[in-house]
């Protein structure tokens, strides 16, 4: 996740934006930059690699100025070197943009602005907002609400500009964006611990608002240029309990950033330069092609993941796919060999049974790629290939947005072997990228379901044993529901295929029995509703989570959650929120630490 900073007012600008972008050091950057203005001229110092480079180079040749935004880029879209770096500028020397998030039609806006005239000098989404800016006629917040009118997707934002030096514009759909004034001094940032330094009374922009930051303070508007109004709250918190950005905990907060994490998690892949870029390494066409078996390798969350992308990819790739617990791996006898795939999964990139998993397999010549959120971690340092999710720092130990983010890189992942193997097109795989990146809108219309969620909890909180069932490719997103349920709230709590519950647990269900059953005309549904009827014959509350809503899913259902439905790859996203909201809440009206739960760590470092 890129990182955001700007100051306007009586100070001197670069050290406080260097002090802001090391307070957000833990989003994970790989270049980092600043534009100063000084007597209506910028000057700007960016970089790959680390803030304090930056830093040091800015000892020999300062930026003077009292007024400046500064970035540290993650890099998604364009490789992480000194062009691709943030600060951005258009045709001229005259405006300076920082941006977080991605521009989903950055490509025909680029085409059209090179049609006018416009020179590109970077491989960035970003860089297409500040030549729409130089299109635009009028003040400066005129011109950026007249460039974000053409703009899709997500962005937070910030601009200067020579014509108005003693003035900062910044903007935000989809990416956080936060706004602290002390009377003297304004700031504008990706994240509140920026700003703890200089002021904690703190204004959460909304989306499509647009902030004007100058010697007289702040003036908010929306894209049409009316007036509009954001929370301020005073924060008396530390770094750490700053990040909370105003809710109650971190899980909730981390169930809430899915959209704009998985969005991060497509930035970039949309496979236009013949295939997937990795992050790091790359996979090798004729390794792949000789590939006769894949092993997915993950613990907890990470190995349900890796049981999703096994149903998804059989889809499209005709090979043996074996989905293998690390701790059991490790020590097994698994028939590994030069022509073995194995896809290491780990959040943290630190886990050690992931991690012993993985060095089995190179130790007998397979091929390890990896798909991971922490930049430069261990797992990392072990694969061939990397991809990042780019779901930013997950500090609840429950892993809510870790999840939805590791099954969009997985998709993308199964579309690059299979496109190497040549059991997909480059064209298939751009529609099927296409496909994905509905995948953020869909993930913020669940989150709008939170209160209807809030009721189931309040009617079932006390129960002490839940049953999930799913089929297909909704099975193993019974067993992450039915894992956080667990985790967060101490219920017993399983999850089985729901085929297989007449083969045992079927014995427990009873009238105390809440059995959340998961439907998709996707795959498999009417025999799910067959399993249900047995859970209805001995008495179980079914709580049905559907996609399709007939008569006679309401007459099954003793609780209903509808559901969009949407293409199967896309189908256990959707389902997933609900399962975490319920989790979270279930856990709070419990009292439980839904963030730390006892006994568990959010990284397991040790066998």
């Amino acid at each position: 996740m890129c990182g955001i900073i700007g100051y306007l007012g009586e100070r001197e600008a670069q050290p406080v934006l260097i002090n802001g972008l090391k307070k957000l050091e833990y989003r994970g950057y790989d270049s980092a930059g600043i534009a100063v203005m000084s007597d209506k001229e910028l000057g700007i110092a960016k970089m790959a690699g680390k803030i304090s480079e930056l830093e040091d180079s800015l000892v020999e040749k300062p930026r003077p100025g009292k007024v400046g935004i500064g970035h540290t880029r993650w890099a998604t879209h364009g490789k992480p070197n000194d062009v691709n770096a943030h600060p951005h500028q258009g045709c001229g020397d005259e405006y300076s943009l920082v941006h977080n998030g991605i521009i989903e039609n950055h490509r025909k806006l680029r085409s059209e602005l090179e049609a006018d005239g416009h020179e590109f000098s970077s491989d960035t989404d970003s860089e297409v907002i500040i030549h729409l800016i130089e299109e635009e006629v009028g003040s400066l917040e005129e011109k950026v609400r007249a460039a974000l009118r053409r703009v899709e997707g997500t962005f937070a934002i910030a601009v200067l500009s020579q014509e108005e030096p003693g003035r900062i514009v910044g903007a935000r759909r989809g990416s956080p964006l936060v706004v602290g004034s002390t009377g003297n001094e304004q700031l504008i940032a990706s994240d509140v611990p920026a700003m703890l330094d200089y002021t904690k009374d703190i204004t959460y922009l909304e989306d499509d608002q647009v902030v004007s930051l100058s010697e007289a303070g702040m003036e908010i508007t929306d894209l049409q240029g009316d007036p509009a109004e954001a929370t301020t709250r005073h924060v008396d918190w530390d770094p750490v309990a700053a990040r909370k950005e105003g809710y109650k905990h971190f899980m909730l907060k981390e169930i809430n950033e899915q959209p704009e994490a998985v969005g991060d998690t497509l930035r970039g892949r949309d496979f236009s330069d013949g295939g997937l870029r990795m992050d790091e390494g790359e996979l090798e066409s004729e390794a792949i092609n000789d590939v006769n078996k894949i092993f997915i390798v993950a613990c907890g969350t990470s190995a349900y993941a890796g049981r999703v992308a096994k149903y998804i990819w059989e889809e499209f790739l005709n090979i043996p796919i074996e989905v293998e617990l690390g701790s059991e791996f490790r020590y097994r006898n698994p028939p590994l060999d030069e022509n073995s795939l194995v896809i290491g999964i780990s959040q943290s990139g630190e886990t050690a049974d992931t991690l012993a998993g993985l060095e089995k397999a190179r130790e007998e010549g397979a091929t390890i790629a990896s798909v991971v959120n922490v930049l430069g971690s261990t797992v990392t340092r072990r694969s061939d290939a990397v991809l990042y999710t780019h779901a930013g720092p997950e500090i609840g130990v429950a892993s809510t947005k870790a999840f939805t983010s590791q099954l969009v890189a997985l998709s993308l992942l199964g579309l690059e072997i299979a496109r190497l193997r040549g059991s997909v097109t480059r064209e298939e795989c751009g529609d099927t990228v296409d496909v994905l990146n509905r995948a953020p809108a869909l993930l913020r219309e669940q989150l709008e379901s939170e209160a209807r969620i809030e009721e189931l909890a309040e009617k079932f909180y006390e129960k002490e044993d839940f049953l999930f069932l799913g089929r297909d490719v909704l099975y193993p997103v019974a067993l992450e529901g039915a894992l956080k349920l667990k985790e967060i709230s101490y219920i017993h709590a399983e999850g089985y295929p729901a085929g297989e519950m007449k083969h045992g647990p079927i014995a427990l269900i009873d009238e105390d029995m809440p059995v959340v059953a998961l439907i998709t005309r996707n795959s498999v549904y009417d025999k799910v509703y067959s399993n249900i009827e047995e859970v209805r014959a001995r008495k179980g509350k079914v709580i049905v989570l559907s996609d399709e809503l007939t008569d006679e899913t309401r007459e099954i259902a003793d609780e209903l959650v509808s559901l969009p439905l949407t293409d199967k790859i896309l189908t256990p996203l959707v389902f997933t929120v609900p399962l975490q909201l319920l989790a979270y809440h279930i856990g709070v009206l419990r009292g439980t630490d839904v963030d730390q739960p006892r006994n568990l760590a959010k990284s397991v470092t040790v066998e």
